[in-house]
């Protein structure tokens, strides 16, 4: 986006289909629909993305992502904040699931590439249950608002113009993948003719 302005993309991470997996995308959801952001911020939900994280993490002078992080000890629904030297404090590691976003790896990737932000956020949430299935645990629907709040504190911080689209609006409808599917009721069958009466 050519406005000469410095660019931050947010970015969420996570499996929609593996229960708190889904808190990126969630956050991502509530953001983009109760918040007005700048053509400065792009909000992107990016799934899974593994190292096809690299074209977002690359150019803007910063991003900030929101993902389930692990913490030992802390309870589901705790948030940590996370730079970007604890992300890449130890290294690449081997990815052991397809829902291992490549955070490191990424960052290293625009970094020997010169095309590194200037800062890095990681709006991280414990969860209480990854496993298959749609929905969050109760503790994790609550972190939603609570890790959209720090990104919004995190721009306001850093001057860009965010505000809430109805102040007084307090519901957010479903995202796409929470949505009940209703299939169409097939139509009934023609009635069989009458057989022809034989006199």
């Amino acid at each position: 986006m050519e406005t000469g302005a410095p660019l931050v993309r947010v970015l969420g991470l996570g499996n929609v289909l593996m229960g708190d997996d889904a808190l990126g995308p969630w956050v991502i959801h509530r953001l983009e629909a109760t918040y007005v952001f700048p053509p400065e911020v792009e909000v992107v939900d990016v799934g899974t993305p593994g190292l096809d994280l690299v074209p977002y993490v690359a150019g803007p002078c910063g991003i900030i992502l929101v993902d389930t992080v692990h913490s030992k000890g802390a309870e589901p629904g705790t948030i940590r904040i996370f730079d970007r030297d604890a992300l890449v404090k130890f290294g690449p590691k081997p990815r052991l699931s397809p829902h291992d976003p490549g955070v490191t790896e990424a960052i290293l990737a625009v970094e020997m590439a010169g095309e590194a932000p200037a800062f890095v956020r990681l709006v991280g949430v414990v969860p209480e249950s990854v496993k298959a299935g749609v929905g969050l645990t109760p503790a994790l629907q609550h972190a939603v608002v609570r890790a959209a709040d720090e990104i919004v504190v995190e721009l306001l911080a850093r001057g860009f113009d965010v505000h809430r689209r109805n102040p007084d609006a307090v519901a957010v409808p479903l995202p796409w993948w929470e949505t009940p599917v209703i299939a169409p009721l097939p139509a009934p069958a023609p009635a069989p003719a009458p057989e022809p009466a034989l006199v």
